[in-house]
C-alpha cells in the first residue's frame, strides 16, 4: 500500500500585504485518522486482480445520515481575530465568580447568547486572540528548535521577556508625571512588564482540543494547529504555511491512547474585484498626492539661488578633541576670519564660539580632551573684478586653547590658524599649536603657582594681522613653545550658478576657484618657507659672527 503523503515543512511564512487585515479568512479543516479511513486513502485495486477491494472496508453513514464518532470531522472558516470558544471556556465562564476582568464578563455574555441561539457551531477548533491570556504566556514559552529536551540558551531567556507593543494600545491624554521617574532595582516582573519592543504586533492562535469523544475541555489536550502574527506595516507571518497544493499536516497526541490527526489551513480570502482595486488605486494615489504637496509646504517652492559671479560657502564643522598640553580641563575659543575684499556674511551669522570645558583622558602618551562641538557659518564671495589678477584670498580659522584648574586658574595652552578648505567635501584638519614664552623661571614658575601667562592682544598675529600693511612680516625675537594640536572635521558645501551653466561665467568662476584652490595650498606651504627662511637667516648670522679664518671663500664653514 502507498504511503499518505504528509506535509513536513512546519516553518514560517511572511507575507505582505497593504490590505487591511480584517479581510483575513482561513479555512481549517481537521479530521481524526483511524484505520477505516485511513484504508480509504490507499489506491483502489485493480479489477480481474486476485485483491481484495478496499473499498468493501469504507464504513457507510448511519440512518441519521451522519458519520460515525471514530471518523470525526469539523470544517470552520476564520476571520481575523474571530473569537471562537473552547469547551474549557464555555465551562470557565459559566461560572460568574470566575470572571475577573472586564474582558471576562464580556465573554460570559457572548457565551450566554451562544446558548440562547443553539450553542457553538465549532466542537475541536477555537482560537485565542490578541486579547487573550494565553497570547502573553506563550510569547514567554516559545521554543526556537524542534527538539524535545530543549535547552534555552542565555539569548532566548532575555528574549523570553520582551513582549511586544500592542497596536490597539492608547496612551493616557495629558502629562501626568509618574511619581518614581526611575526604579533603581527593578524586579523581575517589572522588567517583565516594561520591556516592550516598538513594534506594534497583533497575534492570533488557532487551536485545536484533540481530547477524546467526550471528554473535551482539558488544557492538557489544547494543541496549537497555527500562529497567525501582524504588524503595522502589514506584514503577515504564519506559522505553519498555507497549505496549498502540499499535502495535509499531521498531529500525534501523546498518552495512554495515541491518536493521529491531520487537518489543512488555506486561505480563503475573497479577492477584491476591479472596481474595488481601481477605487482602492484612486483612493492611494490621493493620499500620496496630499502627502506630496505636505512635504513641498515644507521644504517650500522657491530655491534660494545666489547672484552671478556669486560663490556661497557653508561649512558644518566640529571641534573633534584636544591633545598633547601640559594641563587638565581645557577648553578651546575659536574664530572664523573673512578676508576684508570681496567676501561677506549674514548679519546674524556668528563666526566665533567657545566649547565646554572638557577633562582630559590618557591616550597613550598623551592627553586627550574629546570635545565633540559643533558649529556651523556660511559666507559669500563676489567676484567683482574680472581682470584683477591679484590671488584672491580664503576665509581662516583661528583657535585658542585655554585651561581652567580647580582654582579658578586659567592658562592660555596655545594658539593655532589654519585655512579653510577650498575644495567641498569632508576635511580632518590638525592644527598645530604654540604659546609666548619668557625668559627665565619665574614666568613658568608664575604660571604654576598663579596662574595666568602670556597673551596675544590680537590674536590675528598667528597668521597675519589684519593691520599689517607691509611687504615682509618679521617675528623675530618672538620666543615660542610647540604645545599640543586640536582636530577640526568640517564639511563644507559651496553653492554657485555657475555650477548650472555652460557660459563663458562658467569658465571665469572656475578659474576664480582654481585660484582659491592654490590660495589654500600657498597657505599651507607658507608656514614651511617661513621656517626655512629663518633657519637659512640664522645661519647666515652664525656665520658672520664666526671668526673669518674658520670661513672659506666660498662662504662655507672649514673644519
Amino acid at each position: 500500500m502507498a504511503e499518505t503523503v504528509w506535509s513536513t515543512d512546519t516553518g514560517e511564512a511572511v507575507y505582505r500585504s497593504r490590505d487591511p487585515v480584517r479581510n483575513l479568512r482561513l479555512r481549517v479543516h481537521l479530521q481524526r485518522i483511524t484505520s477505516s479511513n485511513f484504508l480509504r486513502y490507499q489506491p483502489a485495486a485493480q479489477p480481474g486482480k486476485d485483491l481484495i477491494d478496499l473499498a468493501t472496508f469504507r464504513p457507510h453513514p448511519t440512518a441519521s445520515g451522519h458519520r460515525s464518532e471514530e471518523e470525526e470531522e469539523e470544517e470552520v472558516v476564520i476571520g481575523w481575530q474571530e473569537k471562537l470558544f473552547s469547551q474549557f471556556e464555555v465551562d470557565l465562564y459559566r461560572n460568574e465568580a470566575a470572571c475577573q476582568s472586564p474582558l471576562d464578563h464580556q465573554y460570559r455574555q457572548e457565551i450566554l447568547k451562544l446558548e440562547d441561539s443553539g450553542g457553538r457551531k465549532n466542537r475541536r477548533i477555537f482560537t485565542y486572540t490578541d486579547s487573550d491570556r494565553y497570547t502573553n504566556v506563550e510569547e514567554h514559552c516559545q521554543k526556537m528548535t524542534t527538539a524535545a529536551r530543549e535547552v534555552p540558551s542565555f539569548l532566548v531567556e532575555r528574549m523570553a521577556n520582551v513582549r511586544r507593543r500592542r497596536q490597539d494600545r492608547r496612551g493616557m491624554e495629558g502629562g501626568i508625571l509618574k511619581s518614581r521617574i526611575v526604579t533603581w532595582e527593578p524586579s523581575e516582573e517589572f522588567v517583565r512588564n516594561n520591556h516592550v519592543i516598538n513594534t506594534p504586533l497583533q497575534t492570533m492562535y488557532i487551536m485545536a482540543d484533540l481530547g477524546p469523544s467526550g471528554k473535551l475541555g482539558y488544557k492538557k489536550s489544547e494543541h496549537v494547529l497555527c500562529t497567525l502574527k501582524v504588524d503595522s506595516n502589514g506584514v503577515i507571518t504564519v506559522k505553519p504555511d498555507f497549505t496549498g497544493l502540499k499535502g495535509p499536516y499531521r498531529m500525534e497526541t501523546e498518552g495512554e491512547k495515541q491518536e493521529l490527526w491531520k487537518y489543512t489551513v488555506d486561505n480563503v480570502s475573497s479577492l477584491a474585484q476591479p472596481e474595488e482595486e481601481e477605487r482602492e488605486q484612486r483612493v492611494f494615489k490621493d493620499l500620496y498626492g496630499r502627502h506630496k504637496e505636505y512635504l513641498s509646504s515644507l521644504v517650500g517652492t522657491d530655491f534660494e539661488m545666489t547672484s552671478p559671479g556669486a560663490l556661497r560657502l557653508f561649512v558644518n564643522g566640529e571641534v573633534v578633541s584636544a591633545q598633547g598640553y601640559e594641563y587638565d580641563n581645557l577648553y578651546v575659543h575659536f574664530f572664523v576670519e573673512l578676508p576684508t575684499t570681496n567676501w561677506s556674511s549674514p548679519a546674524f551669522q556668528q563666526l566665533s564660539g567657545i566649547t565646554q570645558t572638557c577633562a582630559t583622558k590618557s591616550l597613550g602618551m598623551d592627553k586627550v580632551a574629546y570635545f565633540s562641538y559643533p558649529f556651523t557659518f556660511e559666507a559669500s564671495f563676489l567676484h567683482e573684478d574680472e581682470s584683477a589678477d591679484a590671488l584672491p584670498e580664503w576665509p581662516v580659522l583661528y583657535c585658542e586653547v585655554l585651561s581652567l584648574d580647580f582654582w579658578r586658574r586659567y592658562r592660555v595652552e596655545g594658539y593655532g590658524v589654519v585655512a579653510l578648505p577650498a575644495t567641498p567635501g569632508s576635511h580632518t584638519l590638525t592644527v598645530p599649536t604654540w604659546r609666548p614664552m619668557e625668559l627665565g623661571t619665574g614666568a613658568e614658575l608664575r604660571r604654576f603657582f598663579i596662574g595666568g601667562s602670556l597673551e596675544l592682544e590680537d590674536l590675528s598675529y598667528v597668521w597675519i594681522p589684519g593691520t599689517f600693511k607691509g611687504e615682509r612680516l618679521s617675528r623675530f625675537g618672538f620666543r615660542t613653545e610647540t604645545t599640543g594640536c586640536v582636530t577640526f572635521r568640517l564639511h563644507c558645501l559651496q553653492q554657485s550658478r555657475a555650477f548650472m551653466e555652460s557660459s563663458s561665467l562658467r569658465k571665469r568662476m572656475q578659474s576664480v576657484l582654481d585660484r582659491l584652490e592654490g590660495f589654500s595650498q600657498q597657505s599651507s606651504v607658507h608656514s614651511v618657507l617661513e621656517a626655512f627662511r629663518r633657519a637659512r637667516r640664522r645661519m647666515q648670522e652664525a656665520r658672520e659672527s664666526l671668526p673669518q679664518d674658520l670661513v672659506s671663500p666660498s662662504g662655507t664653514m672649514v673644519s
